[in-house]
């Protein structure tokens, strides 16, 4: 799911399951190599877990508020909260347990 800034506090703060989020930009080359477990992630986890993308180029009041530094970063969010945010590429075990630990 792709969200904006007009719809990141709806879809993620507002969410009443756990967020994994990837903040990404079209010409980063490591989010287009992990594109992929994003997609096996969301089939893994259908249900128990939203799976969301936010372009930085194109939605920049998100990443200022959260003082990103780099892309690809990921974080989960639970209850309108971050519980964890991770920079760059992550392998599917690391975003697993990102995933896991807000399951809990």
């Amino acid at each position: 799911m792709e969200v904006t800034d007009k719809s990141f506090e709806q879809e993620i703060i507002k969410s009443e399951i756990p967020v994994l989020i990837e903040f990404w930009a079209s010409w980063c080359v490591p989010c287009k190599a992990v594109e992929y477990l994003l997609k096996e992630l969301d089939k893994e986890y259908d249900g128990k877990i939203k799976i969301a993308k936010l372009n930085i180029d194109r939605q920049r009041n998100t990443p200022k508020k959260y003082g990103l530094t780099g892309v690809p970063t990921f974080a989960t969010f639970l209850d309108g909260e971050i519980k964890e945010m991770i920079v760059g590429a992550q392998t599917k075990q690391n975003l697993t347990k990102m995933i896991d630990n807000v399951l809990r």
